[in-house]
């Protein structure tokens, strides 16, 4: 059961309650606390009234409002798309559905191990992306190369915080090589880790092959989250 406070009311209209949430028989308590912040978080509450699929909209919109990739007409690739929320803002921003007149159409493609709901201006497909060709389906599906590559991906948790700190850093590291294999010239990558010592071969790799490489917090990822994610930009194609 949970129990609902009033504190006040915010600017847009959403009246900011505080939810207590009861330790269940069966629940472990770590349970219930993810319970408790995801009620009284809010950009939680923000995605439900937005019509995003979860709260990470947030981070992929603040962080190109602040590097400006996702343009009218970019030919952009998600990887490890689902639920599909970065979809949804990129198919706005990047104009696939043609809602802003004047502005170039862009293409949004989604690509997960999983199936994803259709998304009206996304392609989606479920493929592993670091399959054998798994570019090349890419590029045909794009019909060229992408102006960017972006992925929101984690590996599963361990509860060993250093591992899984070495598992995402992998993960971002095949997403980068996939990356270099289907953006076009002055591309952008941008990918989650977590901060944890074991990301500067990964910068270092970036930086071989993007003109600039920054690290960003954007301010929907939660204050207690190791992640962060880097924004490269300007890539140099062989």
């Amino acid at each position: 059961m949970a129990k609902k406070t009033t504190k006040n009311t915010s600017g847009r209209g959403y009246r900011d309650l505080t939810v207590k949430v009861k330790t269940a028989r069966g629940r472990k308590l770590s349970s219930t606390q993810w319970l408790q912040r995801q009620l009284n978080d809010p950009y939680v509450k923000r995605a439900k009234a937005d019509g995003y699929r979860g709260r990470a909209a947030y981070k992929i919109l603040e962080l190109d409002d602040k590097y400006r990739f996702l343009v009218p007409g970019a030919r952009i690739v998600d990887l490890g798309c689902a639920p599909g929320g970065w979809c949804q803002v990129a198919v706005k921003r990047a104009n696939t559905l043609g809602e802003k007149k004047g502005k170039a159409q862009g293409y949004v493609l989604g690509v997960d191990l999983q199936e994803v709901e259709p998304i009206a201006g996304a392609e989606i497909h479920q493929l592993d992306f670091m399959e054998d060709d798994a570019d090349l389906k890419v590029k045909e599906w794009l019909g060229g190369t992408a102006d960017v590559v972006m992925s929101d991906m984690a590996a599963s948790a361990s509860g060993h915080k250093q591992t899984d700190h070495l598992r995402i850093i992998a993960l971002c590291e095949a997403a980068a090589y996939f990356a270099f294999d289907v953006l076009s010239e002055g591309g952008t990558f941008v990918a989650k880790v977590l901060a944890g010592g074991a990301e500067g071969d990964l910068q270092k790799l970036l930086k071989q092959r993007f003109t600039k490489v920054a690290n960003v917090k954007p301010p929907a990822s939660r204050s207690d989250s190791s992640e962060k994610f880097v924004v490269a930009t300007g890539f140099k194609a062989p």
